[in-house]
């Protein structure tokens, strides 16, 4: 079965944005066994959009199309799809109500656009977004258009969610996948120190996706049986917790925060954090998760001097010694926000993130990490040299990592 994807969008050919859509879908065809013949990128202009699907449609069994999908009047790409299949286009009800719900009176005649869809077509309901996917497929059902939106955030659950299951079902084939959950380690990193298993990856295959959180490592075996495919995958596996080892902190697509709260809960603990150079971005990770409440006490961005010694404690001698972004002051911070908070455990965060602000003694990057539970205050030096940005998520990830390692470390006493 031959595939193409279709990128649409000026802003894409201008350069504006990065085209990150078509490398995703392109490694998902790729674990999936399905031929990916083309790449084209083509603007919002009518008449080169019609004749890049024309040709696509011509040479490829299936044409997944990503963006165009919105209400302007350049979001030409669910009409031109219909026009190549020869249908009519229709109001979809169901998506209608969904955009009443969503923009009630806020609605816009623009945006009733966004409900209408290629007669017969089925609709791919968007649960991050205003804009559906279509999914056409000729009389015959051996060829088939995807429309899908540009965004990746809407794109890849909506790919991964309907998408996927339709290829593989369209395929013939039978595959079964693993997936690890890895923090502290970078998708290059990671991927150098599986070096050997990717090289020569036939089945299964792995393949790597970076998340806020960590990188998402999938292995997938194609077999008949799943006994079949668990004797492949188990092979992969034991050889993935040998090199990355603690790094792995699930067995599935959840997020870092939320399993850190789920393994405090468990515990009946509490959580506190006193952030410096992360700015509350530790405090927004545990926050963003539905029920964070049962756990978390709060957060305090004690971000000048003044602040770690008004609200931590921190003792002025420290900072006028040792500086804000040390091993002392840190420690001093933890101890400050377990006192203030009397939660169970106590992170507290200071280093820099940069650009500005390092010397050749204390760099940008440099940052310390103290987590206190049950007395005792373990402290960590870390160096992560990057943009302010990353530096800041990188630096929340390590810490809630650090808190789950000490924990599970506790229990094991």
């Amino acid at each position: 079965m031959h595939c193409e994807i279709i990128c649409v969008g000026t802003e894409i050919l201008l350069g504006d944005i990065i085209d990150t859509n078509s490398q995703y879908i392109s490694k998902r065809l790729n674990e999936i066994g399905l031929n990916l013949l083309y790449h084209t990128t083509t603007g919002d202009n009518p008449k080169r959009l019609k004749a890049a699907f024309e040709e696509a449609y011509e040479r490829s069994d299936i044409v997944i199309a990503t963006g165009g999908l919105g209400p302007t009047q350049d979001d030409l790409t669910k009409e031109t799809a219909a026009e190549i299949m020869g249908l009519e286009m229709e109001v979809n009800d169901e998506w209608m109500k969904n955009l009443e719900t969503i923009f009630k009176d806020r609605m816009t005649p623009n945006n009733l656009k966004q409900a209408d869809i290629p007669k017969g077509a089925k609709m791919l309901y968007n649960k991050n977004g205003t804009a559906p996917g279509v999914l056409i497929e000729n009389n015959e059902k051996t060829k088939a258009i995807i429309l899908l939106p540009g965004p990746p955030r809407e794109m890849i659950p909506m790919f991964d969610e309907y998408i996927l299951p339709y290829l593989m079902e369209k395929s013939g084939k039978t595959f079964y996948s693993r997936y690890y959950k890895i923090t502290n380690y970078g998708e290059s990193a990671l991927e150098h120190m599986l070096l050997d298993l990717v090289d020569k990856q036939s089945n299964p295959t792995i393949a790597t996706y970076a998340k806020e959180d960590g990188i998402l490592l999938r292995v997938t075996a194609n077999a008949e049986k799943k006994e079949d495919a668990d004797v492949l995958l188990q092979k992969y596996e034991d050889i993935i917790y040998q090199r990355v080892g603690d790094g792995i902190f699930a067995t599935e697509d959840v997020s870092l925060s939320r399993v850190i709260l789920n393994l405090l809960e468990e515990r009946n603990l509490t959580l506190a954090v006193a952030e410096s150079c992360t700015g509350g971005n530790l405090a927004a990770a545990i926050t963003e998760n539905p029920g964070s409440s049962k756990v978390f006490y709060g957060s305090m961005v004690t971000y000048s001097n003044e602040a770690k010694m008004r609200v931590l404690g921190v003792q002025k001698e420290t900072l006028e010694q040792f500086g804000a972004v040390s091993e002392e002051t840190v420690r001093e911070m933890a101890a400050g926000i377990a006192k203030l908070s009397d939660a169970d455990v106590a992170v507290a965060i200071t280093g820099i993130s940069g650009p500005e602000g390092g010397s050749e003694e204390k760099p940008v990057g440099l940052t310390y990490i103290a987590v206190a539970y049950k007395g005792q205050i373990s402290c960590r030096k870390i160096l992560y040299s990057t943009r302010r940005r990353s530096h800041q998520l990188r630096t929340a990830n390590y810490a809630l990592n650090m808190v789950r390692q000490i924990v599970l470390q506790d229990d094991e006493k």
